[in-house]
């Protein structure tokens, strides 16, 4: 488990992370999701040690990891895939890395077999594509079988075949107990993946809630309606108190109606209709209605 208290971090005037508090339970994946310069990278480092937070705390299964005995055995983190010597082998990049916490020599062997690399282990690392080293800096993550993992951006470089993976990889671990907190822009994968959304924006929490809640809660609640009479039909739902818009042919967006309601009015006015069906909403429309204030850098805002 992971436990952020009243996290705070300074870099001379800027507040990148403000007052933030949440937690990462075992046995769930959680999203760590905000628009670029949000704070997750600063967070993510206060939770491993690398950056002192200005005040507030962050604990792993209840100490600070500077007072962690057994770092590796304790987290497992990937923070940048590129973070590996070029010369060096990926197999005596993980036993320098067992060595240096006392793992045993088998779990070199036994990550590598896990991500898919034992095949090429003994090729210099600099010779990798970006891919291949996201797999290693999982590979690293995992050394320690640790209980608690903290991965950011895991997917970056995947081919398909390897989103699929970490996918199962993350569900995996969170199935046999462990605490997963991952941040990702790909809003479709972490949609398939996470149990819990943290999410945050400008250093401050905006969200902690689960998936389904938090994709019902911050989305309109839209029907979709496909009729041959769509231009008529749009305009009578206009009339009562509908936003529509049309998308494609035939086919109409409606927000401010319940389908009942939607289907009464084309019964009374004799309408056909093809289609009638509450829109399924994405965490990517979620998150994008709920942080549009948060956005530090935007292309609009730059052209404005």
């Amino acid at each position: 488990m992971i436990e952020v208290q009243g996290l705070t971090k300074r870099y001379g005037e800027v507040l990148a992370v403000d007052d933030l508090s949440f937690t990462v339970r075992s046995g769930e994946v959680t999203g760590f999701l905000g628009p670029n310069g949000a704070g997750k990278s600063t967070t993510m480092r206060m939770v491993l040690g690398l950056d002192a937070p200005t005040c507030g705390s962050a604990t792993v299964n209840g100490r600070p990891m500077a007072t962690q005995p057994a770092p590796l055995e304790a987290i497992g983190a990937l923070l940048d895939a590129g973070a590996v010597l070029p010369s060096r082998s990926a197999y005596h990049h993980l036993l320098a890395l067992a060595a240096s916490n006392g793992l045993a020599r088998g779990r070199v062997d036994a990550v590598l077999e896990e991500v898919g690399l034992a095949g090429v282990a003994r090729r210099a690392a600099g010779t990798y594509s970006l891919g291949m080293k996201q797999r290693l800096g999982i590979a690293a993550a995992l050394l320690g079988d640790p209980p608690v993992l903290v991965l950011d951006e895991p997917l970056n470089g995947l081919d398909p075949e390897g989103i699929v993976w970490i996918r199962g990889l993350m569900r995996r671990m969170a199935g046999e107990g462990r605490a997963v907190l991952m941040s990702s822009h790909l809003m479709s994968e972490i949609e398939l993946t996470a149990d819990h959304l943290v999410v945050i924006g400008r250093g401050r929490l905006i969200a902690d809630t689960s998936m389904a809640d938090f994709i019902t809660e911050h989305s309109g609640r839209e029907v979709v309606v496909r009729s041959p009479h769509a231009e008529s039909f749009g305009q009578r739902l206009t009339g009562a108190g509908a936003a529509v818009r049309a998308v494609g042919e035939n086919r109409l967006v409606v927000a401010g109606l319940d389908a009942s309601r939607i289907g009464a009015l084309a019964a009374a006015g004799g309408v056909e209709l093809h289609e009638l069906a509450h829109r399924q909403t994405s965490l990517e429309d979620a998150f994008m209605a709920l942080t549009q204030d948060s956005v530090e850098y935007s292309a609009d805002k730059e052209a404005a």
